[in-house]
């Protein structure tokens, strides 16, 4: 099927209007809520690199620490200044695909493709968060006008341009060498892209690019592969998973259904299209479609725990610039549908991050399993720290258990220099070899014989089936953890323990461990609804220590005392490592009256004291009151 390019320029003032609207509005929309919402952690380690500049890092090359540096550098310390260079980049963003779209389809098809890309949730949204992905967006977008034009003709300034594209892209992720490869490809399938692929001109801009890989080839052979490893090697499964099927359907959500068709329906036109004259369209569809279909395949083998959604935005950006000329082929009703649910999906992706930004409305979300933890906790935490060091002798050493907490409290207290414990969380998201550059990981970080130390768990990052084993281990490297303070967020979804060490650490190298108590509510379950009397039964333990008692807290207030200490010898076969002095008999139970609370939503939870006298809130789960 040949499509008729370009499309007729109808209505161009009414485009134009519809973009401008839309992109004002988005602008001002992501400037407030970028204000408000709080550091994700890999912003937050951005951050840290940013603060420790180098030419390239163990997870990315440098040019997303050199931005969040940046944005400090001129706004000061403040999530928003750190986000600005990347939203001024993703604003940018809708404009550089509205004009390559117009350039071969007509201004009308530009400002639409425009403001496509504006409402599109995946490319709308980005720039909220500063992640590598804004600069590799924009690198793909200068890849792609210059290499429709080169099309057309080449000359130095095209050339120059594809240069700079594919620098900024080699600087932003690893991840573009798939752009570029499948670019490569595009070009290969089309007659004037063999052309331009033997062209002096476009084999130095290819050289040009090459050379921007250099420092993280560098930071690789200096660093056993390091970086290379784990992109490429440690965290992906590289095995079928058949739950890669969701990695689809997300991303039909994410486009919007609709569009997701269109963009479909783009990549098969033109990928049949050998009319003259259509090699850009050609150009656009396949390199759009054959990286978005590329990732498709590559979610049913890669790595599937991590957040990896936002992978595809390059190869929509390419379908974008091209969509107009399949949409205009569509009814009136069913554009208007796809607008329709554009802007709605769009409303809702941005309303869930204003969400996140406010903790009345988060805390909402507790006890869900997509509950942003990531956003959550890390100004309440820092606030107990400086509290807690401020009650501490002069020169104790802050420790932090993992490198999300060591990040997070960094920015939170401007200290990009925080010790960090080896940790499982730092291998997985390949950050232990930075941190262990800088100094800041291992066992080297321990405080020397009798220097104090106040050190910060982040209870929620292992299971609750590894977290007494991870205590157990804490213990061998600093000693016995005895809280001097309980942090709970959002009704502990998000859990911290800091224990302060004034004579110094002393590890017990596989003696005897005390731990911060531990617990489990076994009824009632998660969201039941009870009357107005009820029982509360489970089972709590305090490792090396024991507990004295155990209250039953609705909303944060105590209701009753529970009768501690009845026999549960399955718990002691299931954490066969604990040694509580009470087990078996770390059972408890009491009965609530509940009479006078307002019957609805309510908190429950559990007030653990120690024989020590330590005291400790459990996280809190809600609960119905029936009328």
């Amino acid at each position: 099927m040949v499509m008729s390019l370009p499309l007729p320029n109808e209505h161009v003032s009414v485009w134009r209007r519809y973009f401008l609207i839309a992109w004002s509005g988005l602008l001002l929309a992501k400037l407030l809520v970028a204000w408000r919402l709080p550091l994700f952690v890999d912003e937050a380690f951005y951050w840290q690199e940013g603060q420790h500049l180098a030419l390239a890092y163990s997870d990315l090359p440098g040019l997303t620490a050199w931005l969040t540096r940046l944005g400090v550098e001129i706004g000061g310390p403040h999530v928003l200044a750190l986000r600005f260079p990347f939203i001024a980049m993703a604003a940018l963003l809708p404009w550089l695909v509205a004009k390559i779209s117009a350039r071969w389809f007509g201004e009308a098809a530009g400002w639409q493709a425009g403001l496509l890309t504006v409402l599109m949730p995946l490319s709308g949204t980005l720039g909220l968060l500063a992640l590598p992905d804004v600069p590799m967006a924009l690198a793909t977008a200068l890849c792609l006008d210059a290499g429709a034009r080169l099309l057309d003709k080449v000359n130095a300034g095209r050339a120059l341009e594809l240069a700079l594209g594919l620098s900024i892209g080699a600087l932003s992720h690893y991840r573009f060498i798939g752009v570029i490869v499948i670019g490569f490809i595009a070009l290969l399938l089309i007659k004037e892209g063999r052309r331009v692929l033997r062209d002096p001109r476009v084999l130095i801009a290819l050289a040009i690019g090459a050379v921007a890989w250099l420092p993280l080839l560098a930071w690789n052979l200096d660093n056993g592969d390091a970086g290379l490893r784990f992109q490429m090697v440690d965290r992906h499964p590289w095995a079928f998973h058949a739950d890669g099927i969701s990695f689809v359907l997300v991303q039909a959500l994410l486009v919007t259904p609709l569009l997701f068709i269109a963009l479909v329906q783009t990549f098969i036109l033109s990928a049949r299209d050998r009319s003259e004259g259509a090699s850009q369209w050609r150009y656009f569809g396949l390199l759009g479609g054959l990286s978005t279909l590329g990732f498709f395949v590559l979610g049913f083998f890669a790595d599937n725990e991590r957040v990896s959604f936002h992978w595809t935005i390059p190869g929509y950006l390419a379908l974008l610039a091209a969509v107009p000329v399949v949409l205009g082929k569509w009814g009136a009703g069913w554009r208007k549908a796809m607008w329709a649910m554009l802007a709605v999906g769009l409303i809702a992706v941005v309303g869930w991050y204003a969400m996140v930004s406010v903790p009345s409305l988060r805390e909402r979300l507790a006890a869900e399993k997509w509950y942003p933890a990531n956003f959550a906790g890390w100004d309440k935490v820092a606030d107990a720290v400086r509290e807690e060091l401020a009650a501490m002798p002069e020169g104790t050493v802050l420790l932090a258990d993992n490198f999300k907490l060591g990040a997070e409290l960094g920015f939170e207290l401007q200290d990009p220099d925080i010790r960090v414990l080896d940790h499982p969380l730092n291998h997985k998201h390949g950050r232990a070899p930075q941190l262990r550059l800088w100094g800041l990981e291992g066992e080297g970080v321990l405080p020397r014989s009798g220097q104090p130390a106040l050190l910060v768990i982040g209870t929620d990052e292992v299971r609750y089936r590894d977290l007494l084993a991870h205590y157990h281990a804490l213990c061998d490297k600093v000693g016995p953890i005895q809280p001097s303070r309980i942090v709970n967020v959002d009704h502990g979804a998000q859990r911290f323990v800091v224990a302060r060490f004034p004579q110094g650490i002393e590890p017990t190298n596989g003696k005897a461990c005390s731990t911060p108590s531990m617990a489990y509510i076994d009824h009632p379950v998660v969201g039941q609804t009870l009357p107005k009397r009820f029982s509360v039964r489970g089972w709590a333990f305090r490792d090396g220590v024991g507990l004295a008692s155990v209250e039953i807290l609705i909303d944060g207030k105590p209701v009753a005392q529970a009768r501690y200490g009845i026999a549960q010898p399955e718990v002691a076969a299931y954490w066969k490592i604990s040694n509580d002095p009470q087990q078996t008999k770390v059972g408890f139970e009491a009965d609530i009256d509940a009479s006078g609370l307002a019957p609805g939503l309510h908190w429950l939870g559990l007030r653990l004291v120690g024989r020590d006298g330590v005291v400790a809130d459990w996280s809190e789960q809600p609960i119905r009151i029936k009328e």
